[in-house]
Order: C-alpha cells, then structure tokens, then sequence
C-alpha cells in the first residue's frame, strides 16, 4: 500500500515510536538507541520516470553513503543509473513503490526494487540502520509481487538476518556475490590482430551497439532495427553521468562491435561499477572481453579510481584478475 503522504516520527530516549502512514492503516515502528534525539520521514519516490530530482536525489545519496570503501558494492550509483537508462527493464510504472527515508531534508536510506517488484534492496547510511525493521516492514506492504517477496540482507549485517526472520522470512542459497579489482596496478590485455578498441566518445554507432548488446546476451538471430529498438540503445548509454570515454567497444576487422563494457565512474568517488559486459558469440574464446574490461577500468584508474565492483561470481571475471570481495542473501516470505 503506498503512503498518502509524507510522515514523520520524532524519536527519543530509546522509545519506540508509532504513526500512522497517511490513510493506509499501516504503521511505522522506528527505535533508536537510548539518549538519541532523531526525527525520520518515509515517503514515496516521484511516479515520474527518467532522471528527475528524486533520481539525483538518490544518486547523491548513494554516492555519500559509499564513500570510503563502498559498503554496498552490490547497489552503488552506476547501478541506480544503469536500470533508470534501461527504459526496457525496469518497471517505471511501480516507482511510487521505492520507499525514501529523510531525516532533516537528507536522504538517509532507501528501500527499491531494481527490474520490478517482488524484490527489494535496503540502502542506508550508517547512522540510520535503526530504520531496518520499518524498511522491512515498508518493503512487506509496498514491494511485494503476487503476495510474495525477496529481500536482499548483506552477509555482513548484523541485525536484519533476525528482524527477517521474525517477520517469517526464510534465507535462500541463492545468493548476489560481488568481485572486486584492484586498479593501482598495471591491467594487461592483447587483441587478435585486426581487432581494435574504441570507446563510444570515439565511436557510438547505435545500430552496431544494438547488434552486440543483442547478440552478446545470447538473444536468437538479428536485433530488431526499428526506431524504437535504437531509441532505447540511445538512452541506455545516455545517463547523465555516463562518461562515454570510458564505455569501451572492441571492433572487428569487418567495423562490426563484437564486445562492450559499460562502466560507470564518478571523479568525485574512488570506485567504478561495471554494468554491463557481452561479447558476440561468434569472437569469443579471444580475449575481447577482457580486452574491454581493462581497457575500461584502465581508464577508470588514470581518473583516480582505485577499485573497480562487479556484481557477479562468474569465472570470467577471476580470470582477468577480480577477486571475490562480498555477497548478499536472499530471503523470502513464505509465500513464495
């Protein structure tokens, strides 16, 4: 059920506190730690799609709660952007559904779904991790789909583990591993002769950028060439932090892309993310991936990025170098 309107709660002196959210009926319980004086608001996120204020809103907020070692290396800001550009994946008629927590005008966590409801990720700064039962709880009654949820509890977290199961969420094997890279070293790659690299500040041809996207996720046949179809390749690489120079594209001897990496990067943070990496399937087994990887976070790392994350335990990655660095596990409500 999604909130009628803005609520806030003052919370003191280890009390537990409740209001009432809007009309809905639904209750927010908020408790903090004894001789602490703190005031927190849930809302809903803007039901406007695309990059709006509530977007950069929430990005800032990523950004700030990363700094210095990048906590939730499985949600940072490259991947907000990532699924706001992919206007194919993600459900933007749910949005409203994204529950933000304000505490004097500053974003202090966020519960969302990535692709659609039905799954959640809690984000929170570290000052406000007692907002984890009401993100839960928030989560319960605005994130599910058919009845039934997943939640994604960091392996390192102390408290939700046992806030989900006291609301009768079960842990799952399944599991969201993150890798990580170290940049301050040298990254080494070699292409096959007639090969070469580009970035899309170099070369953005958005029918062969459609053509690799399409054919290096394992999609059957020929990618559709329709307007649309290339207006959603457009958008999908133009985020407003998207910095082209760095989106790598490796070309064939006959022009076409045949690998991409997309990595996102911000000078202002000492990470990058990568999102997403393909390769034709016809090129594969020569190193073109690995080529655009290190060709992308390489350039990350000249720009002062000292880590690159990726969010994937796949053995591609071990073998140019990342190393298993988090994970998360999801839980379930026992309707599914």
């Amino acid at each position: 059920m999604l909130l009628a309107q803005q609520d806030r709660v003052s919370l003191d002196t280890g009390r537990t506190v409740k209001a009432a959210l809007g009309t809905s009926g639904a209750e927010l319980f908020l408790d903090t730690a004894e001789g602490t004086s703190m005031t927190a608001a849930v809302r809903n996120y803007t039901t406007s799609a695309g990059f709006t204020d509530d977007f950069h809103r929430v990005r800032d907020f990523l950004v700030r709660i990363n700094q210095g070692g990048a906590p939730t290396p499985g949600f940072l800001w490259g991947r907000w952007e990532w699924m706001f550009s992919q206007t194919w994946y993600c459900d933007t008629n749910a949005l409203a559904r994204i529950g933000v927590w304000e505490d004097d005008g500053e974003i202090v966590a966020v519960v969302t779904y990535e692709n659609t409801t039905g799954f959640a990720w809690f984000l929170t700064d570290q000052d406000h991790a007692f907002l984890h039962e009401d993100m839960l709880r928030y989560a319960l009654q605005n994130l599910t789909r058919n009845g039934a949820i997943r939640v994604l509890i960091e392996d390192t977290d102390q408290d939700l583990p046992a806030i989900a199961a006291a609301h009768g969420l079960t842990r799952t094997k399944d599991r969201q591993p993150n890798a990580a890279l170290d940049l301050t070293g040298y990254l080494s790659y070699r292409l096959p002769d007639g090969y070469r690299i580009a970035s899309l500040a170099d070369d953005c041809d958005l029918h062969r950028l459609n053509r690799v996207l399409h054919r290096g996720f394992n999609n059957p046949g020929e990618p559709q060439e329709t307007a649309d179809a290339i207006n959603m390749r457009r958008t999908g690489v133009s985020g407003p932090h998207l910095i082209r120079d760095l989106n790598i594209v490796v070309i064939a001897p006959d022009g076409e892309y045949v690998a991409y990496c997309g990595i996102w990067y911000d000078p202002v943070t000492d990470y990058a993310y990568v999102e997403p990496v393909c390769t034709d399937p016809d090129h594969r087994k020569r190193g073109l991936g690995r080529a655009a990887v290190l060709k992308a976070a390489r350039r990350c790392g000249q720009l002062g990025a000292k880590v690159a994350y990726v969010s994937s335990d796949q053995q591609f990655y071990y073998s140019i170098g990342f190393v298993p660095h988090s994970s998360g596990t999801w839980w379930e409500s026992p309707h599914l």
